[in-house]
């Protein structure tokens, strides 16, 4: 994480805090329950890649239909933001705080200040290196299993290879749990196959520019790839572009898998420009609604909610286009 110089870090936190107080979606500002309503504080991530806008979408849709007073922020991948936002929703005493933390560690102080405070805290997506007991829940996918999905197809794939596979994995961003967990799925899997080989890991921060600029760097470096495993569909879409004018076939001259399931990612699944995806679901507003009633009644919310996934092939993604929602 980049650091500023302080005065200006601390400036930039508490015009960060004012714009959140006055941020909201589909209520008015105040302290939780003035109108009867419960009143949820969200800190988003950013809006880095389409699977986040599909999740805000979700969240924001799911809090209106749900009569849930929403106040909403957008952290702009910056630790810094969700620590300010967050530590607003407690002086303005909200129900409960739910974020997506941008990245695993250093959330010890902020989530102590909310349980002092007697504000409960639910995950989503993400997960943090805390005492679980700082938190109520914690909803999201489970990222070391969408990483072992994508190593059981490499395996199937490259199962009669003799020669060594040349692997380019494109990681999001640094410290965060999809990054890791992925990481650690994919390589535990692939390390059963000796030919299969990761010859270049680099970060593209889980934006299809980053993931185009760093696929541009690394197929300059690496003239022979066989197979490229970015962690999310938007980066995966920028090393097609960058693949494509490199004069190289995506999904043919290197085949690429990714994780999401977007709608741009799909398509180009089902183009064949992909070869494969594990699905990762960003419609977690339902969920995130029910557990937020369900803490506000005082009725137990399980500690780990898993959201239920898939995988596709290109067949399977062009089956399922018409009627996918993100």
């Amino acid at each position: 994480m980049n650091r500023k110089l302080p005065a200006v870090l601390l400036s930039a936190a508490m015009a960060f805090v004012l714009a959140a107080c006055g941020s909201g979606s589909g209520g008015s500002g105040g302290s939780g329950g003035d109108d009867g309503k419960i009143t949820l504080g969200f800190s988003q991530v950013g809006s880095e890649s389409g699977w986040r806008e599909a999740n805000t979408k979700s969240i924001k849709e799911s809090a209106q239909t749900a009569g849930i007073d929403l106040k909403f922020s957008d952290a702009q991948q910056k630790q810094e933001n969700q620590i300010a936002t967050i530590r607003s929703y407690i002086q303005q005493k909200v129900d409960v705080i739910a974020f997506s933390p941008v990245v695993v560690t250093g959330w010890d102080a902020v989530l102590k200040e909310a349980q002092a405070a007697k504000i409960p805290v639910v995950l989503t997506d993400r997960a943090v290196d805390s005492d679980p007991s700082l938190y109520v829940s914690f909803l999201g996918s489970d990222f070391v299993k969408e990483g072992e999905a994508i190593g059981d197809w490499t395996l199937n794939e490259y199962k009669d290879a003799t020669a060594p596979v040349n692997i380019v994995q494109l990681e999001g961003t640094v410290g965060s749990a999809p990054a890791i967990d992925r990481k650690k799925g994919f390589e535990s899997k692939i390390a059963s196959n000796p030919n299969l080989k990761v010859i270049a890991s680099q970060s593209g921060d889980f934006t299809r520019a980053d993931g185009k600029e760093v696929m541009t760097a690394i197929l300059k470096a690496n003239p022979k790839i066989d197979l490229l495993f970015a962690h999310n569909d938007d980066m995966g879409i920028g090393a097609i572009q960058a693949i494509e004018e490199a004069g190289k076939k995506p999904g043919v001259d290197i085949k690429i898998v990714t994780i999401d399931a977007v709608h741009d990612g799909m398509q180009a699944l089902a183009d064949g420009k992909i070869n494969f995806i594990a699905e990762c679901s960003p419609l977690l507003g339902d969920q995130l609604m029910d557990i937020v009633k369900k803490i506000k009644a005082g009725q137990p919310v399980e500690k780990r909610i898993i959201t239920e996934e898939t995988t596709f092939t290109q067949q399977q993604a062009s089956e399922a286009l018409p009627n996918r929602k993100y």
